[in-house]
């Protein structure tokens, strides 16, 4: 199929670029000319894992870039949106899912033949068929249903993992207006024989998503909350509280020959110190104030907001322990993003921490594998000095602090293993064997 897809974030670029690898003719349109030269020229706006190599490969052949968005609508069959929808407070802002609506609307009244607009973007329930639907036929002088269709597709895509959990999903939801709606996406996924689809309306696949990212953030406040009164509590320790719940039946699988294994949804039955990115901490705040404007509280949701929004300050707390002050201690952060295999800063733990520990007084250093260039457009290098390195960043800690799960931190216990005197570790992840450590210090430990 020639497909248009409007936005080249995160979930556009990803979605493009595998579109490309799955046979269809792609094109990725944005209103950044810089953005646009950068894919043409073969180099991912993002960084993501494998994501590069898969655009190189298509780029000049299946997939182009560019800024006409009204010739990209009316040369493709279907049209994905897949433009930001920040979340401003008291509701998610439309204003780029309003405007691209409008001009698609404007390339259509161009346009002769049937085309199919699908919102990618991730949008509370009823907007699809309330906002964007209406603004395309006003645009247009069309009719949604007779001269254009309008459906829902949500995506599931994990960052660091996302071009994997693309080309391999668990599940695709087609929402539509209509069944000549959702059948025209079935035919973009003809490439996926093996996955589940579930066919529902656009209402059904918006709250589809927001369910399954307000899941996913509410088993993370869950753990974090029982790691705190684990800590409240004398011998007793998160891991081996987390390791004996995922070993329940409800919680593994017992195969054929006798394995028991352990599905993907235990990792997020873990502590830490609070979950971000750009999806949940904006989708669960979207759903719940959603909630609130319908009448129908989201007590649980505010609470999973509230554990996540205290839990970065555990940090501190552990710091404080073994110093009586923090001014002109030098301290290692250790992970800038979110989660690891991403370059994304957006809402990480690490950001509120270095903000507290500035305001301590703290002298602060911060290494991350790829997010350096994120870190740096947040703070000033009188801020935070970024090290090169992970050997660079433990030098002259006085204390380190964990933040972000990279297999790299894996090595921490052999680079501190002889130091004198031995730095404070403070574990934000619970990654690192506490017995490998001299001076350790977690999440979900009792104080010491």
């Amino acid at each position: 199929m020639k497909v248009s897809i409007i936005g080249t974030g995160y979930v556009g670029i990803v979605t493009g670029v595998c579109f490309a690898e799955k046979g269809h003719q792609i094109t990725c349109v944005d209103v950044d000319q810089a953005k646009v030269d950068s894919i043409n020229n073969g180099v991912s706006p993002i960084y993501e894992r494998g994501l590069g190599d898969l655009l190189k490969k298509h780029v000049g052949g299946r997939l182009r870039a560019s800024t006409d968005l009204s010739g990209a609508v009316q040369q493709t069959d279907l049209s994905l949106i897949a433009v930001g929808t920040p979340f401003e407070g008291r509701e998610i802002d439309l204003t780029y899912i309003k405007a691209v609506s409008k001009e698609i609307g404007h390339a259509l009244r161009k346009k002769s033949d049937y085309h199919v607009v699908i919102v990618k973007s991730t949008v509370v329930p009823g907007t699809t068929d309330e906002v964007v639907c209406p603004i395309i036929e006003e645009a247009s002088g069309k009719r949604a249903g007779v001269d254009f269709g309008v459906g829902m597709n949500p995506e599931f895509l994990t960052e660091g993992e996302a071009v994997n959990d693309f080309l391999f999903p668990d599940r695709i939801v087609l929402g539509g207006m209509d069944q000549a709606t959702i059948d025209q996406q079935a035919m973009l996924y003809e490439g996926f024989p093996e996955v589940e689809v579930l066919r529902t309306n656009n209402k059904s696949a918006e709250m589809i998503k927001y369910t399954s990212n307000a899941l996913l953030a509410t088993l993370i406040s869950f753990s974090n909350e029982i790691a705190n009164l684990c800590a409240a509590v004398k011998d007793v320790d998160i891991v081996d509280v987390m390791r004996g719940v995922h070993t329940s039946r409800y919680l593994s699988v017992d195969l054929p020959e006798g394995k028991r294994v352990q599905p993907p949804i235990v990792s997020f039955l873990a502590a830490g110190c609070g979950f971000g990115g750009s999806c949940f901490p904006k989708d669960v705040k979207a759903l719940a104030a959603h909630g609130e404007r319908l009448h129908a509280s989201m007590h649980l949701l505010d609470a999973v907001l509230k554990v996540n929004e205290q839990q970065p300050q555990k940090i501190i707390q552990l710091l404080k322990r073994h110093f009586a002050s923090l001014k002109g201690v030098r301290i290692s952060i250790l992970g800038l993003a979110f989660r690891p295999d991403t370059n994304d800063m957006r809402d990480s733990p690490a950001i509120p921490i270095v903000r507290s520990l500035l305001r301590e007084g703290a002298v602060i250093t911060g290494y991350d594998p790829v997010a350096t260039d994120e870190a740096s457009k947040l703070f000033s290098s009188q801020e935070l000095e970024l090290s090169g390195s992970l050997f660079d960043a433990l030098a002259k800690a006085d204390a380190v602090v964990l933040v972000t799960r990279w297999d790299e931190f894996r090595n921490v216990p052999d680079l501190l293993r002889g130091r004198t005197p031995q730095p404070l570790f403070v574990d934000g992840r619970r990654l690192l064997d506490k017995s490998t450590i001299a001076r350790y210090e977690g999440i979900g430990l009792e104080a010491k």
